[in-house]
């Protein structure tokens, strides 16, 4: 009888152990490792899509809107659409240090990619477009942009197009005259607002700590305790302030600018707004050189040595470095669908100003 309750005992002190390494092992794949409760404070997986009670998406904003985005017919020479400065095949951007428009006309800054950028606070390097709407709608008449005249003249060119009327007025299908520039923006607003790219580090943040390589894992800790999260955080890791580039130092003198942008300043006058620019979102970075509003630096390694240097004051070493790019790549999601294969456009031929 002794020797069965000592059995029982053993077995049950078996049990036990079994039980406990289980529960551990559940806590962990439920999200409780210190390492993800801290990056989850920090940093929010993408949502689903990024439309809003004001900016739906709806399938016929999304369908028009993405024909106008692939469109160049209604640019001022027939060579310009949204996707020549952000194309598929390079993650929303064309590898430019500036991008080429109208007439090759270049533009003042670096072209951000449009994937995720909806969820950002603001649009443009200086944040003079209030959402991805506006933007859309004032580069028909940016000069170096589409480059037209006047909206009037945009939406004539459109209203040509055979197709294009019809599909105005399903995606609008309350508005007297819906082909106008304001719908123009809320149509490609709309098919932006689907252009997530959930990436290895979502998976993280919702608990999956299997999603990021031992690698990955060590350069999120570098990347938070270097400091790099102060400004580089929530959804987009990036894309929610206003910070100067060059807290400790001057840019210039880093990353070999051939001209010194003021910045933000040009668009408030407010001297505090020197060298100010929009907080980039990190996400895709890895697919998106060059960097900064420039395009002056043309490797992520060397972006994240003056990041460090200008911005922190710390000079990173080579494994540092190393280690955050690492970080950075699990940063790199997958293209949508509706991105990486281009529509079939109305037919039509391009009408060249009169």
């Amino acid at each position: 009888m002794a020797m069965n309750r000592n059995k029982s005992r053993i077995l049950f002190g078996i049990v036990g152990l079994l039980a406990g390494a289980l529960g551990a092992d559940m806590s962990i794949a439920a999200g409780t490792s210190p390492e993800l409760q801290q990056a989850q404070a920090l940093f929010k997986p993408l949502p689903a899509n990024m439309g809003t009670a004001e900016f739906p998406v709806t399938p016929e904003r999304v369908a028009l809107g993405r024909a106008l985005f692939f469109d160049p017919r209604p640019s001022l020479d027939g060579t310009v659409s949204c996707a020549r400065c952000h194309q598929p095949a390079l993650y929303g951007t064309d590898a430019l240090p500036l991008p080429i428009g109208v007439k090759d006309r270049a533009n003042p800054r670096n072209s951000p990619t449009v994937l995720n950028a909806a969820q950002e606070f603001a649009a443009h390097w200086r944040g003079d477009r209030i959402n991805v709407e506006d933007q859309a709608t004032k580069a028909l008449i940016g000069p170096p942009s589409f480059g037209q005249p006047d909206f009037a003249t945009a939406m004539a060119k459109i209203e040509a197009i055979q197709g294009y009327p019809a599909m105005f007025k399903q995606a609008f299908p309350n508005d007297k005259n819906p082909v106008t520039a304001e719908n123009w923006g809320k149509a490609i607003g709309a098919y932006e607002r689907t252009l997530v790219t959930p990436a290895p580090f979502d998976a993280y943040l919702k608990g999956n700590i299997k999603a990021l390589s031992p690698a990955a894992l060590s350069g999120l800790q570098k990347f938070i305790s270097t400091g790099c999260a102060s400004c580089h955080n929530g959804v987009g890791v990036g894309g929610g302030m206003y910070q100067k580039f060059g807290l400790v130092e001057d840019y210039w003198k880093e990353t070999g600018s051939k001209k010194i942008d003021t910045g933000r300043f040009d668009v408030t006058k407010n001297p505090a707004d020197m060298y100010v620019f929009k907080v980039p979102s990190l996400r895709n970075v890895a697919m998106t050189a060059p960097y900064f509003h420039d395009g002056s630096v043309a490797t992520l390694p060397e972006a994240v040595r003056v990041m460090g240097q200008v911005q922190l004051g710390k000079k990173l070493d080579s494994k540092d470095i190393e280690e955050i790019v690492a970080f950075l790549n699990s940063l790199t999601g997958t293209l949508p669908k509706n991105f990486s294969t281009v529509p079939t456009l109305p037919p039509g031929a391009f009408q060249a100003a009169k």
